[in-house]
């Protein structure tokens, strides 16, 4: 088996998909997994603005809305999270997909404190942080404060990783990366946004140009830039399309510099990393 096939085997991505389909995969998969657990109540997940939070937040609202109908009461909530590092240059398209959504509880979490506190600490022990270092910082503090919004809710986080993103593992281990159910994985990036388009979403949140934002002296720095390979050129491989031989070995060197983020920790009983 070739590198790409292993890569489309292991992320479960299709070549195509029916979007309508997919919706009703991630909505099952949210219910059934909320109704195995009589203690949880809630989900909660950040919202950025961008296509992937928007997508998944979407879906668990309809997940939880269909739930309460199930049963007769209003027994789950979606809580959407907005996390801003000070003023976030793209705030109106947060609102935005907010709006479309329509969750139950809004939460801003203002995380510029905490991070800069954090920052400053390290610096007094003596570890002084990059700017890209600390945007990681920024993405762990997001994920911290949605546990602990989770845990006074009785609720898990959702993540937002899909397969365009596990790829290339950009994301931040024990940030971004950090949850208790993924909704989009097996998606690329352009089938998440067939599901966009069928579900109604305004088109400015999925034509928008995706990016972390995590950087200070490199502010709203698009992914693809970052990344040095288009998604275009990524979903193309993942449906296992040709990509060119440049493209081919970018997405995978990704891919295997960044394999330990897609594995658990490590115990002395694993075999499969020697």
């Amino acid at each position: 088996m070739d590198l790409q096939a292993r890569v489309i085997k292991e992320l479960k991505v299709k070549p195509t998909i029916d979007p309508q389909e997919e919706i009703r995969r991630s909505i099952d998969f949210m219910k059934e997994y909320l109704s195995k657990y009589s203690f949880l109540k809630s989900m909660v997940l950040g919202i950025s603005g961008g296509q992937d939070s928007t997508l998944a937040g979407k879906l668990a609202q309809m997940a939880v809305d269909e739930l309460n109908e199930e049963i007769g009461e209003d027994k789950y909530s979606f809580i959407a999270v907005r996390l801003p590092y000070g003023e976030q240059m793209d705030e109106s398209d947060a609102q935005d997909a907010i709006n479309f959504m329509k969750p139950a509880k809004v939460y801003t979490v203002n995380i510029k404190g905490a991070v800069d506190a954090s920052v400053s600490a390290l610096k007094q022990a003596g570890i002084e942080l990059t700017d890209f270092q600390k945007g990681n910082e920024k993405a762990r503090e997001r994920m911290k404060a949605q546990y602990s919004i989770a845990a006074a809710e009785s609720g898990i986080v959702l993540g937002t990783d899909h397969a365009a993103e596990a790829i290339t593992g950009f994301y931040t281990k024990h940030g971004d990366g950090a949850c208790d159910l993924m909704p989009l994985y097996r998606l690329n990036k352009r089938q998440g946004r067939e599901m966009l388009k069928v579900l109604g979403c305004p088109e400015h949140l999925y034509k928008k140009k995706p990016t972390a934002d995590l950087e200070e002296n490199k502010p709203q720095l698009p992914d693809e830039t970052a990344l040095g390979v288009s998604y275009e050129a990524i979903d193309d491989y993942l449906e296992g399309k040709e990509v060119t031989q440049t493209e081919k070995e970018k997405i995978e060197s990704h891919f295997l510099r960044s394999e330990h983020k897609r594995h658990d920790a490590i115990s002395v009983y694993d075999d499969w990393w020697k």
